[in-house]
Parts: C-alpha cells; sequence; structure tokens
C-alpha cells in the first residue's frame, strides 16, 4: 500500500539530474512542479542555477511542462520567463493534472516523469498517472505554506520506510 507512495527515484537537486541518467532511464518528458522544487516558495524567480538547467534539458530535446498547484497568476509569469508550457492549478495529487499536461506536450507516458518535493502531492500524483516520479530535497521548504509544512513530518516517516525498503 505504502508503495504508492514511494518515489522511483531520490536527488538532493534538480541539477543532479543529468541527461545521460535521464537517457538510461528512458525520461525524455518533464513535468516539473515549481514551489521548492524550482524555486523559494515566496520567490517570484527560479534559482539561476536551475534555470540554466531547464535551459540545457530543453537544448537536449527534453519536452518540459510546469506543473503546479499554484494560481495560473502566479504561475504564468514564471512560465512565460522559462518559454515554457504550464498547468495550474494541477490538483496533484490527482492524476488528471499530469495527464493534461502530457496531452499539452503530445508525449507518452511511458517516457515521461514529473520531479517535484512533496510526496502527497507529486510523487502520489506521478505514481497514480502511471508516469516516474522523481523526488527532489524541497528548497527553503520553512517558507511553504501552513498546509505544506505540516505534511512534512509525514514524508519524512515515508521516506524512512522507503530507505529501509531500499537496503
Amino acid at each position: 500500500m505504502l508503495k504508492i507512495l514511494f518515489p522511483d527515484f531520490r536527488f538532493d537537486s534538480i541539477t543532479q539530474i543529468h541527461r545521460n541518467w535521464l537517457r538510461e532511464q528512458n525520461i525524455y518528458n518533464l513535468l516539473l512542479d515549481v514551489d521548492c522544487t524550482l524555486k523559494n516558495y515566496r520567490s517570484k524567480m527560479v534559482e539561476p542555477d536551475i534555470a540554466g538547467w531547464i535551459t540545457r534539458k530543453r537544448e537536449q530535446g527534453f519536452e518540459i511542462c510546469l506543473l503546479s498547484n499554484g494560481r495560473r497568476r502566479r504561475i504564468q509569469p514564471l512560465a512565460q520567463e522559462l518559454d515554457l508550457p504550464f498547468l495550474a492549478p494541477a490538483y496533484k495529487p490527482f492524476p488528471s493534472g499530469c495527464r493534461k499536461a502530457m496531452q499539452l506536450l503530445y508525449v507518452d507516458p511511458r517516457f515521461t516523469a514529473l520531479i517535484g518535493d512533496q510526496i502527497f502531492s507529486d510523487v502520489l500524483a506521478a505514481n497514480l498517472a502511471g508516469i516516474r516520479s522523481i523526488l527532489v530535497t524541497p528548497l527553503q521548504p520553512e517558507e511553504e505554506p501552513i498546509f505544506a509544512r505540516v505534511k512534512r513530518p509525514f514524508e519524512r516517516l515515508v521516506l524512512k520506510l522507503y530507505d529501509k525498503k531500499s537496503l
């Protein structure tokens, strides 16, 4: 039962996910969570190293779409700055947002992954949608609204179980 909460892969940062590794996993399409994955929650800008990572992935031929539970008016300027399609609000953990984002990109779920920082929204949405889930360590989680922070202790518990399973 808990398996649906386990990410397929884990990284400390999105910038550690390299082209060759993605291709080895047959991942060519990326759905990217925004808050605490690409930028601090309160920031209006993506971290420069992460913006560079996104640019390189696009140049390397990856299809990318932003997928956020944030409001459209908050995510749209960021998507325009990055010149990326987006879906907001995505209503994660429901899988419909992942499916709509894949339709926007015209991509196959077999070659798609969602990268995000939250188990109970990003990982669960990806797993329910039948795509790979990549969990990254959140950027500045203490800035998140209370409804997001309250889930973090439960996520740590799930990750302890995940780590035990991986041993």
